[in-house]
């Protein structure tokens, strides 16, 4: 009842349309809301380390459960866990979180918990998230590989043989049994595709041994991830905030960013179109944006860019979290609406650049100079520029965040277990599926291969035994044989059977063995 009361009044929570982001103008009593039916158009939260940034998070993915709205976040630092916890008046924040509360006007300020997943690629702070090796696709594996651009050929190629061999590629195993295969036949396939260079597949086998060691092999396979399953919402109405622990993930920094461009990809394109819908169907919360955009080569960057573009009529609401909006391509900046920019330091001249450009996109407030707005406010406070109605970026404005509901930190190892056994996907994604794919069917043909090459050997052998009984009993037969075979007729002595008797001398020897096994290991080996 107390997280009704918080959420559902009037200007708190989504009945009227609207989240409650904080308190604006000079006297910081103006409210400055996010409006739902534009929040499908994206956002940025910006700011230095220690500005607020992370409470920002952690009030819009309240804001946007408490209206409905499933949510997916990356846990970086480990502290969003708390969303899972009420707020405590035993806090040390509890007095200026209350002051803050009465300065706004957020006069039912309140504690409260939200229904929370936790999920980990590692699977062990939440339920394990995997996708298959073929969902992937080539472009992105190559970016998580650092693949040159030779070896971003290959991968295509093997990716191409897999469609037409009829090679499913679910785990990583199944990508390496392929690319001994692809080197086994380059010969064949140099001719199709293009130099297969040995060097080139060898230097993909070992990207992938070094995926394999930094953890990343528990990504792929099934069951993989249904995306139905991140856009739940509670028995309450309110949306299932989705928190990937990534912690640990930001070893890996390339995992990271992949994985998250991969599941933004998926959304893009198997959620059906929905033109501009009351509230989101999911939004989605990219922390530390730079990690997709360093060293991206530039059809990435113009895929991210299209996804951006065209994934808001899909319903979903992509807000992209950095240090700096220079992070960002301004062709992707361009179209986030809904910003909200913690302070910038100005150390150096390019600093001091990067501020000026970063105000120079804002609509401007007579009030003040928004650029010293952006330098001046304090920790909690942001610049901020919220779309209007009929989508137009609403006037800037200097804002005091309202003061989370539930826990600012993160929660107990013993309550996220708790929380994990309880969920409602439970079990659902604990052990893995290891179905009959690539690995397994070219282990197949390579052990029916060499089984067909050993009887074919056994048939050269025992040729060979009885030519060598045959000619055994010719050269002996002078008393050393029976009767029948001492009378036995004469071969007559034609070019055919000294030719016969050449071949069958020939085979008798290791040579003859080795040109046998040859001829038949290549037929098999093409198959």
């Amino acid at each position: 009842m107390l997280l009704r009361r918080q959420f559902q009044g009037k200007d708190r929570g989504g009945m009227d349309g609207t989240l409650f982001v904080g308190g604006g103008g000079p006297d910081y009593s103006e409210k400055q809301q996010l409006l739902l039916g534009y929040a499908n158009r994206h956002g940025l939260i910006a700011g230095a380390t220690g500005t607020g940034k992370t409470v920002t998070l952690q009030i819009l993915a309240e804001g946007f459960s408490a209206a409905g709205v499933p949510v997916f976040m990356a846990d970086v630092k480990g502290d969003l866990s708390g969303l899972a916890k009420a707020g405590s008046p035993d806090s040390k924040l509890h007095e200026p979180f209350t002051s803050r509360a009465a300065k706004i006007g957020y006069d039912d300020y309140a504690y409260a918990a939200f229904p929370v997943t936790f999920w980990d690629l590692f699977g062990e702070q939440g339920h394990p998230v995997r996708t298959t090796v073929a969902e992937m696709g080539p472009l992105l594996l190559s970016r998580l590989l650092e693949l040159s651009e030779a070896q971003e050929g290959i991968l295509n190629v093997a990716f191409r043989v897999a469609d037409e061999e009829g090679l499913p590629l679910l785990d990583l195993k199944d990508l390496q049994a392929l690319l001994v295969w692809i080197g086994e036949n380059r010969e064949k396939l140099s001719l199709r595709f293009g130099n297969v260079a040995v060097a080139s597949v060898g230097a993909i086998q070992r990207r992938l041994l070094v995926l394999e060691n930094q953890g990343g092999a528990a990504f792929f396979g099934e069951p993989a991830l249904a995306l139905s399953d991140l856009m739940r919402t509670d028995t309450e109405g309110r949306g299932i905030i989705n928190i990937l622990a990534a912690d640990k993930l930001m070893a890996a920094p390339r995992l990271y960013s992949t994985f998250l461009l991969w599941l933004l990809s998926e959304l893009f394109e198997e959620l059906p179109e929905v033109g501009d819908p009351e509230k989101p169907k999911l939004v989605f919360f990219f922390d530390e944006a730079h990690l997709l955009f360093d060293g991206a080569p530039k059809a990435l960057v113009d895929k991210v860019e299209q996804v951006a573009r065209l994934i808001r009529s899909k319903g979903v609401g992509v807000y992209f979290c950095t240090q700096n909006p220079a992070d960002v391509p301004e062709d992707i900046l361009g179209q986030l609406g809904n910003r909200v920019q913690h302070a910038l330091r100005a150390f150096t001249a390019k600093d001091r650049k990067d501020l000026r450009l970063a105000a120079e996109t804002y609509r401007d407030n007579p009030r003040f100079s928004t650029e010293q707005a952006i330098r001046e406010v304090g920790t909690g406070e942001a610049v901020t520029s919220l779309l209007e109605r009929k989508g137009i970026p609403g006037m800037v404005e200097r804002t005091l965040i309202r003061p989370p509901a539930s826990q600012l930190g993160p929660i107990e190892v013993s309550e996220r277990k708790a929380l994990m056994n309880t969920s409602a996907l439970a079990g659902k994604y604990d052990h893995t599926l290891d179905r009959v794919s690539a690995y397994e069917i070219l282990q197949k043909r390579a052990q029916q291969a060499a089984q067909e090459a050993a009887r074919a050997e056994e048939v050269a052998e025992e040729q060979e035994t009885s030519a060598r009984e045959y000619n055994s009993a010719r050269r002996y037969s002078g008393g050393r044989v029976t009767r029948s075979t001492s009378r036995a007729p004469k071969a007559p002595d034609t070019f055919g059977s000294a030719m016969t008797e050449a071949v069958i001398k020939e085979l008798k020897g290791t040579t003859g063995r080795r040109i046998v096994r040859g001829i038949l290991g290549g037929l098999f080996k093409g198959r």
